[in-house]
């Protein structure tokens, strides 16, 4: 994992927790004042404020069916103050890949042992395997803009997934959060065509193209 990596104004935090007799690394984010994120994650997720995000692995034979609960017993037991948003990841989180374009950065971690397409049958859709996003945006993104940002991410994602060649649009359990800053003149889009779009994309394209390979 490149300590550079800066998808806020502080570099992410690595801990490392105990948990079923076995040693496993978060990485956090933690902000100094609320900033805006929108969020697929499965605690935390939708548009608001957060104070913190985190990416936790876990063993690759996870069977737990309450991820949201889990984070929240993770994010407890890190002292995580204020409302937040976190994911889970069979990755080991420290061998994530940064990329960053003009002010955009972003953290990937790539997990493709899964792979399926989007429009594959109900039997493969089943099947787990995760690529969380974290990517930061250094303007002030409108909620409309957030949710089009959210779109090109996965428009990034699968255009390096298609150029590694794994066979899958991506798997059944990928993340996304966007995180920008809550205050400032609002940009309209979050389009890959868009000033910060665009930045998005060819940061996440890199990202996930090198996780892929």
């Amino acid at each position: 994992m490149d300590a550079n990596f800066a998808c806020t104004p502080m570099s992410p935090e690595l801990c490392l927790r105990r948990e079923d007799d076995r040693d496993l690394a978060v990485l956090v984010w933690r902000f100094d004042a609320p900033v805006r994120v929108i969020s697929s994650a499965p605690y935390g997720g939708g548009i608001g404020r957060r104070s913190w995000v985190l990416n936790a692995s876990v063993p690759g034979d996870y069977a737990r069916v309450d991820p949201a609960a889990h984070v929240g017993e993770i994010a407890a037991a890190l002292e995580l103050d204020g409302d937040g948003t976190g994911m889970l990841t069979a990755v080991d989180v420290t061998t994530a890949h940064n990329a960053h374009d003009r002010g955009v950065d972003v953290a990937v971690t790539v997990g493709l042992g899964h792979p399926t397409w989007a429009a594959a049958s109900d039997e493969a859709a089943e099947l787990v395997g995760t690529i969380n996003v974290v990517a930061w945006i250094p303007a002030c993104l409108s909620p409309s803009a957030l949710v089009n940002a959210v779109a090109t991410v996965t428009e990034a994602k699968v255009q390096a997934l298609f150029e590694a060649g794994i066979p899958g649009s991506g798997t059944a359990t990928d993340a996304v959060v966007i995180v920008c800053p809550d205050s400032g003149a609002e940009e309209a889009f979050g389009g890959p065509r868009s000033t910060w779009g665009a930045r998005l994309a060819r940061a996440t394209h890199t990202a996930v193209l090198a996780g892929a390979r």
